[in-house]
């Protein structure tokens, strides 16, 4: 079997943490110029290829400019820089709470997505933590939904980065979340809930449905008071939306969710009240690369359980 080939070094820097587009032009296709492809593939208009390529902002792998009326190739490797698009400003910032030659562990606070994704690609904490610490090559291993904050394991170099995903694949790291919910005393914990969950593209809000069980939750009473609970949840599985889907199937919608139980109008990407009171409190593993054993602990906490007028507020603590 014929070893796949790795594609070439960007010729193009990171622009505010972000690396640049890459391509490839696919093997087959009736397209007379790139310029046309390129139309046909990725932009809302001709205009916004048009003024790239006039711009000298297309580049091959050895950073020429892209003639605009350049015939297509096969093959063609291309990067690009997309135009940036306005982002609100997420006046929280991500916290490092360890930091080695392998890996960064950073505690990340609500409304500021992991990694660039859909209309976040500067405000993301991926972006901001290779700036600010001088790390281009810095990776996520795994990703927390952007409204939920907490630890996220970062890698240093990209050789590694399979190593510790695979802690999360391979289930060989233990995660612990904090939840602030409604308190039922007629709900016994603790419990281990597991259902199966589906999500599909496109669709905000996952779901469960019959068959295996593919979600598994371990969920534990902290503490309660006027009406409130504070949560240990503990997943032995990954699911999206997990937390929150088990949580509210148990009458326990966590406070500040837009979706669970029932979607709620959307809130402006500028209103920072009311965070989703999910916090990923602790991880536990051992390093694959240098047998260390760590733990490592949030120490953000939930403001609607240390001051419920402060969670109204929007307080992030």
């Amino acid at each position: 079997m014929a070893r796949r080939r790795r594609a070439p070094a960007a010729p193009l820097p990171q622009r505010d943490g972000v690396d640049a587009v890459r391509i490839r032009l696919p093997g087959d296709g009736s397209w007379a110029t790139v310029r046309d492809h390129l139309v046909a593939r990725l932009a809302p208009s001709a205009a916004e290829v048009d003024a790239l390529l006039d711009a000298g902002a297309v580049v091959t792998a050895d950073g020429a400019p892209l003639p605009p009326d350049a015939p297509y190739r096969p093959g063609l490797h291309l990067w690009f820089h997309r135009p940036a698009a306005p982002e609100t400003p997420v006046p929280f910032a991500p916290r490092v709470v360890y930091r080695d030659e392998h890996i960064v562990v950073a505690d990340k606070p609500h409304f500021l997505a992991t990694t660039p994704r859909g209309s976040h690609v500067a405000q993301t904490a991926l972006a901001r933590l290779r700036h600010d610490l001088g790390i281009p090559a810095l990776g996520a291993a795994h990703r927390l939904d952007r409204l939920t904050a907490g630890l996220v394991l970062f890698t240093v170099r990209p050789a590694e980065r399979g190593a510790y995903q695979r802690l999360f694949s391979d289930r060989r790291i233990t995660k612990e979340y904090e939840a602030v919910a409604p308190y039922r005393q007629e709900t016994a914990l603790p419990r281990t809930v597991a259902s199966r969950i589906v999500k599909d593209h496109g669709v905000l809000r996952a779901r469960e449905v019959p068959g295996e069980p593919n979600a598994v939750t371990g969920v534990e009473l902290l503490g309660h008071r006027a009406g409130l609970g504070r949560y240990r949840l503990l997943p032995a599985t990954g699911r999206t939306h997990q937390l929150r889907v088990h949580m509210s199937a148990l009458g326990l919608p966590l406070l500040g969710d837009p979706l669970y139980p029932e979607v709620r109008d959307p809130v402006p990407s500028d209103d920072f009240r009311r965070p989703l009171q999910l916090l990923a409190r602790a991880l536990e593993f051992t390093d694959p690369v240098t047998g260390v054993e760590h733990r490592f602990t949030s120490r953000r906490s939930l403001a609607a359980w240390t001051s419920y007028e402060a969670w109204e507020r929007g307080a992030e603590v």
